[in-house]
């Protein structure tokens, strides 16, 4: 080699081994892997930090010209280390298809090919037909190199071409992620039967890893954000099952006397207080986002329930033209429950709530107005906080939404969600 094919050589077998360095540490240290997964990657990126070794392990028989023999066990590995992740490939690529590897077709051919690899290798350390070293203490090869290249390009080759068979049982992610990781190395291989390019191959395993490595990545952000919607879930099931007890107990109050006062007012109260119970009870079931007519729907309950409590204290105003979009169950109800918790005073003036949606070019908006006293970051109260903080991330876990608070011109507080408009 000449010194700038030993640097360049030299790089890239160091990006290789640091790559599966990182990749197996990876594997070992990922709690959300499952441990069919994790034993796979574990055993991938071992295979190919002792491929890198065994690069590395040539240089050094190299630069030493008494080493020769130690060259020619460098080469040898590499040959075996090296093209070990291709049948594991065609394993994995069947675990993520729900196919027993065990009884397929495709692993079976993949193995026979290995094993008929493998012996050819052994085969070519004992003639030179296949490759030999010279006095030069380069590699030369023989008239069969290229059959021990074919075999390893036909190995990727149907692997390649299970991907592609399966793409329709395949996540688009897990897809790309395996046409990424074979694809280079197979031109890489295929341009080997003809010229001699190891840095290329290299180039290609590098590729290959970085793949890898990205579905562990990937995988781990993934488990990590279905645990903060499982959180999210739980903290608004929770703030549904830790209803005021003051509030159903005056709302009972409310429905005893009305029957003697006003029967049919206090027919309706007690239907509006079964819609409100009904639609709290099942946003614990839902898992999704829902029809924003349906939280609108628990909200008008929920502030009719009040109204009939508060009377002339408490004065709601809808404009809503805008319903044709979907919102994280609870979220404009506990906003409105916290306007009148938090803003309802009867010994000042009514509070006045203003309930408004509208459509914009990015999305749908909705804005929740109250005239109370407002609350300031620096509140001793924290429960509104965190009622807001919750709904805040169940917005950005579940729909990408938004929400903003602000001081509203003349006292009270202005809430304003916005929902981006879905691709």
């Amino acid at each position: 080699m000449v010194e700038l094919e030993i640097i360049l050589y030299v790089f890239v077998c160091g990006v290789m081994l640091a790559l599966s360095v990182i990749g197996l540490e990876s594997a070992v240290v990922t709690p959300s892997l499952a441990r069919w997964d994790k034993r796979f990657f574990i055993a991938f990126f071992a295979s190919l930090v002792a491929g890198s070794a065994a690069f590395f392990l040539e240089l050094v028989a190299y630069v030493n010209s008494d080493l020769i023999f130690l060259q020619a066990v460098a080469y040898f590995l590499q040959s075996l280390l090296c093209t070990i992740p291709f049948p594991m490939l065609a394993v994995y690529l069947l675990h993520c298809c729900g196919e027993d590897w065990r009884s397929s077709a495709l692993f079976r051919m993949m193995l026979a090919i290995w094993i008929a690899f493998f012996i050819l290798v052994i085969v070519a350390q004992f003639s030179p037909y296949f490759y030999y070293l010279a006095s030069d203490y380069e590699p030369h090869f023989g008239p069969a190199y290229p059959l021990l290249i074919a075999l390893v390009f036909v190995m990727l080759f149907l692997i390649a071409l299970g991907v592609v068979r399966r793409r329709h049982t395949l996540s688009r992610q897990y897809y790309r992620a395996f046409l990424v990781c074979l694809l280079p190395v197979t031109i890489a291989v295929f341009v080997h039967v003809f010229v001699s390019v190891f840095t290329l191959i290299n180039i290609g395993l590098i590729i290959s890893a970085s793949s890898m490595y990205r579905i562990i990545v990937s995988g781990s952000i993934e488990q990590d954000l279905r645990h903060q919607q499982e959180i999210a879930s739980q903290r608004a099931s929770i703030a549904v099952l830790q209803m005021r007890p003051h509030f159903i107990y005056n709302t009972m109050t409310t429905i005893y006397y009305l029957c003697d006062q006003d029967p049919k007012l206090a027919k309706q109260v007690t239907m509006d207080f079964t819609t409100y119970l009904r639609k709290n009870f099942t946003a614990i079931a839902s898992e999704d986002v829902i029809p924003f007519s349906e939280e609108l729907e628990h909200t008008r309950a929920y502030l009719s329930v009040e109204q009939a409590q508060f009377e002339d204290h408490l004065l709601v105003d809808y404009d809503t033209p805008h319903t044709q979009f979907r919102v994280p169950p609870l979220t404009l109800q506990p906003i409105v429950e916290n306007c009148v918790k938090h803003g309802m005073d009867p010994d000042s003036e009514p509070l006045h709530v203003w309930i408004r949606t509208r459509e914009t070019d990015s999305g749908s908006q909705v804005v929740v107005e109250d005239n109370g006293p407002g609350f300031a970051p620096a509140d001793d109260d924290e429960e509104p906080h965190t009622a807001l903080a919750n709904i805040q991330q169940r917005l950005d876990l579940m729909c990408a939404g938004q929400l903003t608070i602000a001081p509203r011109e003349g006292g009270g507080t202005v809430v304003q969600v916005t929902i981006p408009r879905k691709e």
